[in-house]
């Protein structure tokens, strides 16, 4: 099983829009990543966002590069302070190949327990986006590859 996480594009300032849509350059940077993202081999079966607009947004944007056909939805588990081990727990046990499209507070705190096993220690690339694989159903995970906003 494979594990893409997407943090959202850049983000207009909530002066301008409350929802905090993409900015013209996040929507940019989104879709050169899942371009390539998508070049790397990156086909997720199911697209899953926080169901917060700027989420949602990024979370297309790899839906449309990557694998139209997947399954796209908001779920749980996935806000700024929600605890990793929600996530951690939902993936156990999973078989198909899962984007996940969310914010930089939340991603660190997911990718520690999943790659180290323990709660700090990893970065996360800011606008980024690092895929991961699973040969244990979810037991273990180790990183395959990491794109950044300058790649």
């Amino acid at each position: 099983m494979n594990l893409y996480l997407a943090h959202h594009g850049v983000a207009v300032g909530p002066d301008v829009d409350a929802r905090r849509p993409l900015s013209a350059a996040g929507q940019a940077g989104v879709e050169r990543l899942a371009s390539q993202a998508a070049a790397r081999g990156a086909k997720p079966v199911v697209v899953w966002h926080s169901g917060k607009l700027r989420a949602k947004q990024t979370a297309e944007a790899y839906w449309r590069a990557c694998n139209a056909l997947a399954e796209f939805s908001a779920t749980r588990d996935l806000q700024p302070d929600d605890p990793a081990q929600w996530m951690r727990d939902r993936l156990r046990g999973e078989t198909r190949d899962i984007l996940s499209a969310g914010y930089f507070t939340h991603f660190p705190r997911l990718l520690a327990p999943l790659v180290l096993g323990g709660e700090a220690g990893v970065e996360f690339p800011i606008n980024g986006f690092v895929a991961l694989e699973s040969e244990d159903g979810g037991a273990t995970w180790r990183e395959l590859w990491r794109l950044g906003a300058r790649d």
